[in-house]
């Protein structure tokens, strides 16, 4: 790491000085199919637009409101999944954990560990990600403020990884509803590791649909905006081709067709800042 920059792969690091970075990608592994009509749309959109993008899907949604929600195909066929999405695309990947045991196995095929924001505070969990020496991704909790993330960069330090990403996805506000400090952005740069926005998770509304999450995914663009005029140094990004018919989070992914214009508008916002420091 050279200040608040992480390698990811060889071609991508994040960061200082370091292009905007996407995590774009379905939420769940619904079906081998879906999954890899998503990444090959994903890979073509970045090989022509010439972003540095890792592809995201969970083989396992434990953080469900209901125990009859949709979790995904389970470790071993969601890994094995995902490596045909590497094999067939050449995107690196990410993926959450939830449990100290699935570190190992994960880091064997992503080159990103993702901690869920339920889960910031859980101290093993982060220590398994840290000891694969993977780059680890946490995303602070809804019910954290910015700063508490210095001790979650000090958990991974204290098992030798300092490859650390650290996301905003927003905070508690009231029942049922998040709401976005963007000062999170400067805040946990502040800690020396790069911030991610998630945008997507971050216009969720908690337990609004009774047994399952709702969402408002119309905020989206606005909330990418913003985090990008605050100087994120990468967007996370649900996305899903039919994202009314989803099995998890459909409220709040992005049309896959619409995620074009989004990034570029992005992108422009990302230019205007560079041309002005």
């Amino acid at each position: 790491m050279d200040g608040r920059r992480v390698r990811i792969t060889e071609r991508i690091a994040c960061g200082q000085d370091e292009p905007l970075v996407w995590i774009a990608g379905p939420c769940v592994i619904e079906s081998r199919d879906l999954v890899l009509r998503v990444a090959e749309v994903l890979a073509e959109l970045a090989e022509r637009m010439g972003l540095p993008l890792i592809f995201k899907a969970s083989f396992d949604k434990a953080n469900r409101s209901s125990a009859r929600s949709f979790r995904g195909p389970g470790l071993d066929r969601g890994l094995a999944i995902l490596e045909e999405v590497k094999r067939r695309t050449g995107l690196p990947l990410l993926t959450d954990i939830h449990e100290a045991h699935q570190a190992e196995p994960a880091a064997a095929v992503c080159d990103v560990l993702q901690i869920p924001a339920f889960l910031a505070r859980q101290t093993d969990l982060i220590f398994a990600a840290g000891r694969t020496g993977k780059v680890v991704n946490v995303k602070k909790g809804q019910f954290m403020a910015p700063w508490e993330m210095r001790q979650v960069v000090a958990k991974l330090a204290e098992v030798g990884n300092e490859r650390v990403l650290l996301t905003e996805r927003g905070t508690t506000f009231g029942y049922g509803n998040l709401v976005v400090d963007m000062r999170s952005v400067p805040w946990m740069q502040d800690l020396g590791k790069p911030v991610i926005f998630d945008a997507t998770h971050s216009v969720q509304l908690p337990g609004a649909a009774g047994d399952r999450s709702g969402g408002d995914r119309r905020f989206v663009p606005y909330l990418a905006r913003a985090a990008v005029a605050a100087g994120c140094d990468g967007l996370f990004l649900e996305v899903h081709p039919r994202p009314e018919e989803a099995l998890s989070d459909g409220p709040n992914m992005v049309p896959l067709h619409e995620l074009p214009k989004l990034i570029r508008s992005c992108l422009a916002i990302r230019r205007a800042l560079n041309e002005a420091a």
